[in-house]
């Protein structure tokens, strides 16, 4: 399985740095996977459903642990790329000339 396309939504919260939609051999996407801010850097967590108990349970995550790796790599890369996009200065455009 291989990863066609990244979307990253970024969040800019003190935690939850951003969203994230991947999709799979253009065929399969998921959507809403979060990047978070932890202790150790940022991560990505899975999709997930509040249980009526207050925990919450992922609605999909990799089976295993190349599968996983692959993936966080490429989404917090893509991040990356899409935070470095977004602290680069707007190019200035010259004011319009003024008529006389």
């Amino acid at each position: 399985m291989k990863i066609t396309e990244i979307r990253i939504h970024l969040m800019g919260e003190e935690r939850l740095k951003a969203f994230a939609s991947v999709t799979f051999d253009d065929a399969f996407v998921v959507r809403n996977m979060k990047v978070v801010e932890g202790t150790k850097g940022v991560f990505l967590c899975m999709p997930s459903r509040k249980l009526p108990d207050g925990t919450h349970k992922d609605m999909v995550h990799p089976i295993n642990q190349e599968f996983r790796h692959y993936l966080e790599e490429n989404v917090l890369k893509a991040y990356q790329e899409e935070l470095a996009k977004q602290q680069q200065p707007l190019p200035q455009q010259n004011a319009p000339e003024q008529q006389q």
